[in-house]
């Protein structure tokens, strides 16, 4: 694998835009988890020690034209939580991109300091690559580094077009990324994979690809209800869609495996235990059941390879995420060591947390959806020209 990597630029008194992603998930103005947050932090420190200027860049959400959405998507919050980790003063940026207030505010920073600017998604042209938003962040540094691995993905302008004028690299956190998801795609066998979640349409590339290379594939969630509503079982009021159903019967089921047995929440509101054969019109099935927990468990045991992605139902709740934290704990347990373990997704993040086992995994993933995209064998733009 090659790679530019930033420890190859010369950074002293240097302006360095360095793309992260802080799209922390927020309870009002608190963070809920800083975890992207602190995966940057290596890097931001390195910038430090080598006497640079550094400016980060990064979006929260998806901002719309909605009243209240600059406030409640505004990264105030993160610049004050990223303070407080590193240590130091940070300097808020919500200047214009473009305009002479910001370029006088950028001009100021001193070697070794810190600013970190608004969200970049309040800028319409971020989302549709615009080359003149790419021009004008360009216009504030000397050198571009992308640390963000999570939105390689997007073809945004702080993320492709800004490379086209300047000097460019990749963070290491890019390059971490890039390199233990390699180890996925060339497993030491058995590979064991689980995925969960909701939609088959987000994950069939990666179900068609991975499905060549793992021994299995063991599924849960939304995300097997649609393949078993193609097998023909009735689900009852479970979350099911034909569109999904439809896409599930394209894909080859020779190393899938589905639940046995599932947990449904009933008429009442109560949570029961049911076979396949015995869910009811009235369930909804909101976890996989006991006998499933074994029979995937077994499978893991085996694994030396591992990568996860999406909860086994509605962890959310605490009666419906014992499968979820059932699974989380058979991954963290056979990791390090016994096999290379991989972890990615938001949500699936979030339930490995729930166990404080998250250390006993190989690697935890800031990546969803770039990560399923490079899985699936996609060319990510925010890699191109930095890893090959």
């Amino acid at each position: 694998m090659k790679t530019k990597s930033i420890g190859l630029a010369k950074l002293t008194n240097k302006t360095v835009l360095t793309r992260v992603d802080f799209n922390v998930p927020l309870a009002g103005k608190k963070i809920k988890d800083d975890f992207k947050i602190r995966a940057s932090l290596d890097l931001i420190k390195f910038l430090i020690e080598k006497e640079a200027k550094v400016l980060l860049v990064s979006h929260l959400g998806e901002p719309s034209a909605k009243a209240g959405d600059r406030t409640r998507l505004s990264l105030n919050p993160v610049a004050k939580r990223l303070g407080k980790l590193l240590k130091k003063r940070l300097v808020f940026l919500n200047q214009r991109v473009g305009g002479e207030a910001l370029k006088q505010a950028v001009a100021r920073l001193r070697p070794g300091q810190v600013a970190l600017l608004e969200n970049i998604r309040f800028c319409p042209g971020e989302t549709k690559n615009d080359s003149k938003l790419a021009r004008q962040l360009a216009e504030l540094a000397d050198i571009y580094v992308n640390n963000a691995f999570a939105v390689s993905h997007r073809a945004h302008a702080s993320v492709a077009a800004i490379k086209k004028y300047l000097p460019s690299f990749a963070g290491p956190l890019l390059v971490a990324e890039v390199t233990h998801l390699k180890r996925v795609l060339k497993p030491k066998q058995p590979l064991i994979v689980i995925m969960g979640g909701v939609k088959v349409s987000t994950k069939v590339a990666l179900l068609k690809k991975l499905a060549k290379k793992a021994n299995h594939v063991l599924l849960g969630g939304a995300l097997a209800n649609n393949f078993l509503a193609a097998a023909g079982w009735r689900l009852g009021r479970s979350a099911v869609s034909r569109s999904e159903v439809a896409l599930a019967k394209t894909i080859s089921w020779k190393n899938l495996v589905f639940p046995l047995d599932v947990v449904v929440k009933t008429r009442d509101g109560q949570t029961a235990w049911r076979h396949l054969t015995k869910i009811k019109t009235t369930d909804m099935i909101v976890d996989i059941g006991p006998e499933t927990m074994k029979m995937f468990g077994n499978y893991i045991k085996r694994a030396s390879t591992l990568l996860w992605n999406g909860p086994m139902g509605v962890y959310e709740q605490p009666t419906s995420r014992y499968g979820t934290l059932f699974i989380a704990r058979a991954v963290a347990s056979r990791s390090s060591g016994r096999a290379f373990g991989v972890v990615g997704g938001g949500e699936t993040v979030d339930a490995l947390n729930l166990t404080k086992m998250a250390d006993e995994v190989d690697w935890v993933s800031t990546g969803g959806a770039a990560a399923l995209s490079y899985l699936s064998g996609e060319k990510l733009p925010g890699l191109r020209g930095l890893i090959v």
